[in-house]
C-alpha cells in the first residue's frame, strides 16, 4: 500500500491498531491466567472485555472511512507478546511474574495511547469526526487502564522479590 496522503497514513495506522487490539485480546487472557493476585486477574479480564469493545469501535471507524476492517501486523505488539513469552520461559516466581505482568500491561497501554493519540487528529483532518469520537473513547479507556495498572505497580509489595535477591 502506497502512503501518499493523510487518509493513507490514517488507514495504515488504523490497520495496525486493529491488529494490535485483536492480538491483545489473547495476550490479556494470557496475562490473566499467569497472574496470581486476584486484582490483577480481574483487571486483565475486565480489560479483555473492553478490548473487544475497542475492536468493535475500530470496525465502525473502518466503515465510516469506507473500508473493510483489515489488520496489518504490528511489530511493536508482536515484540511485547514475545517478551512476555520469553519471560515465562525463565520460570519466574509468582511475585516476579505478577510485577512483570503489570509492567507488560503498562507498556501496552502506553503504546495504545500513542497510537490513538496519533489517529484522532488525522481522523479529524480528513473529516471523519464520528470516527475521531470513537477513537477518543478507546483512548480514554486506555488511559484509565494505564492509571489502574500504575496504581497497582505503586502499591506492589516488593518484599518477596527483595528477600530472594
Amino acid at each position: 500500500m502506497s502512503v501518499d496522503s493523510t487518509k493513507d497514513l490514517f488507514l495504515s495506522g488504523l490497520k495496525h491498531a486493529y491488529y494490535t487490539e485483536q492480538r491483545l485480546v489473547d495476550a490479556l487472557e494470557e496475562l490473566e491466567s499467569t497472574s496470581t493476585r486476584e486484582e490483577l486477574k480481574s483487571g486483565f479480564a475486565e480489560h479483555q472485555s473492553e478490548t473487544e469493545n475497542h475492536i468493535d469501535r475500530l470496525e465502525q471507524v473502518f466503515d465510516q472511512a469506507g473500508e473493510s476492517p483489515e489488520g496489518a501486523e504490528d511489530p511493536v505488539a508482536e515484540g511485547m507478546i514475545e517478551a512476555h513469552e520469553e519471560f515465562l520461559e525463565k520460570d519466574p516466581s509468582d511475585d516476579a511474574l505478577d510485577r512483570f505482568n503489570i509492567a507488560a500491561g503498562q507498556k501496552s497501554e502506553h503504546y495504545e495511547i500513542a497510537v490513538y493519540g496519533n489517529l484522532i487528529p488525522m481522523a479529524d483532518q480528513i473529516g471523519l469526526d464520528e470516527a475521531a469520537d470513537l477513537l477518543e473513547e478507546n483512548l480514554r479507556e486506555e488511559q484509565d487502564e494505564l492509571d489502574t495498572l500504575s496504581e497497582l505497580g505503586e502499591e506492589f509489595d516488593y518484599g518477596e522479590l527483595t528477600q530472594s535477591a
